[in-house]
């Protein structure tokens, strides 16, 4: 009967210690948290060529988890009130790089610019116009989106000695570097003109002198 007893205790026992360790590793239990995907460390950086205003840009994707729902890139641009989306392609292992031209930019056959945004050319002339994405020359806000997004910092281009980026940049309207050069330019050619005229003034004077 004593046996009987005590191998009854120590299976009640035991039918209550199972589920207590079955609770104690629930609740010792963490679950796993997710990484969120990014675009952290994407860049979008304006260059000049050419006479064309280009933007390079570089994209990487960290989803170590596999939670993006789209591969597809395109840059958002916008003033507050116009906006626009530039494609820019799909991304290849996490990853896309290249260029594109300035919203409202064009280039020739050779890669030279022929078109800029805020210009159309109308009756054998250049004209200012608020189309053509003329806003995107002002204060822009710019992102990489696919699902995600990131800022970049973008701005238009202004012309150069080297590349100008709008009709009225060309030829003798590019400004120059502040040296002080442009403003003494047509000074000194007016000074050099008429010492000239003065020169061979006197010269003629003196030769009707000696005759």
């Amino acid at each position: 009967m004593r046996k009987f007893v005590a191998v009854l205790g120590i299976a009640l026992l035991t039918s209550f210690a199972v589920p207590a360790a079955a609770h104690a590793d629930d609740t010792n239990y963490t679950p796993i948290t997710p990484t969120d995907p990014t675009l952290a460390g994407s860049t979008a950086v304006v260059a000049c060529e050419a006479d064309a205003a280009w933007i390079d840009f570089s994209i990487t994707l960290t989803d170590p988890d596999g939670l993006s729902t789209t591969n597809t890139a395109v840059l958002f641009m916008t003033d507050g009130t116009n906006s626009t989306e530039v494609p820019l392609g799909e991304l290849q292992d996490n990853h896309l790089e290249g260029r594109v031209l300035w919203p409202g930019a064009s280039v020739d056959a050779a890669g030279k610019g022929n078109g800029w945004p805020g210009w159309v050319y109308q009756n054998g002339q250049w004209v200012e116009t608020s189309g053509n994405f003329a806003w995107t020359r002002g204060e822009i806000t710019a992102e990489i989106r696919t699902n995600l997004s990131v800022s970049v910092p973008l701005s238009y281009p202004p012309s150069t000695p080297t590349c100008v980026t709008s009709p009225g940049g060309m030829a003798s309207t590019v400004s120059l570097p502040a040296t002080g050069l442009s403003a003494m330019v047509l000074p000194i050619g007016i000074a050099g003109g008429a010492v000239l005229v003065i020169g061979l003034g006197l010269l003629a004077a003196r030769r009707r002198a000696h005759r």
